[in-house]
């Protein structure tokens, strides 16, 4: 805070009018600064686009993970079923058992993912209940550092796999190749 006419402590009261207005007035400066310091944080930016963001994408990466999982062990299955033949089942066994302990890491993964992603909800949650509480607004223009992080972001674009499936269907693409 500012300095004040008078120093507070216990021998010396502030008692007189100009002290307390001084003190009403460095405590309003205080608050002032404090609103433009929450106003840098972008809360709303935040929880509006950010947070969401990341819960989504964690989410879909369990889910990417899970598939890929599932994938691989129908295809281990599918390998242990093959007829056997002199020295082909060993081997192809022995290769699949090394594929079922490797598709162990998504039980792992996807427990700390979910975990991430729950954690990320609960802060979107309390920051939401936070902007609403002190009633903040995100700082006008754009942050230039954003602004660069977006069009980088835009630039090195490859647009991988797209949510729900593939944006042009298989059998499109493969025309293409006709």
């Amino acid at each position: 805070m500012g300095s004040m006419a008078f120093p507070r402590d216990a021998r010396t009261p502030s008692g007189t009018p100009s002290a307390m207005i001084q003190e009403l007035l460095d405590i309003a400066d205080y608050i002032a600064k404090l609103r433009d310091a929450i106003a840098l944080l972008r809360a709303n930016e935040l929880t509006r686009d950010r947070l969401p963001m990341v819960h989504e994408e964690l989410g879909e990466v369990v889910a990417a993970t899970a598939s890929a999982t599932n994938t691989i062990m129908g295809s281990a299955e599918a390998i242990l079923a093959l007829p056997d033949g002199p020295g082909y089942r060993a081997a192809v066994e022995a290769r699949i058992f090394d594929v079922f302990e490797a598709c162990a890491f998504q039980d792992i993964t996807g427990q700390r993912i979910a975990k991430v992603a729950e954690a990320m909800s609960l802060l979107e949650g309390r920051l939401a209940r936070f902007s609403v509480a002190v009633k903040a607004r995100d700082a006008g223009g754009v942050d230039e550092s954003e602004a660069d992080r977006r069009k980088r972001n835009e630039t090195l674009l490859l647009n991988g796999p797209q949510k729900g499936g593939p944006a042009t269907p298989q059998d499109a693409i493969d025309a293409l190749f006709d």
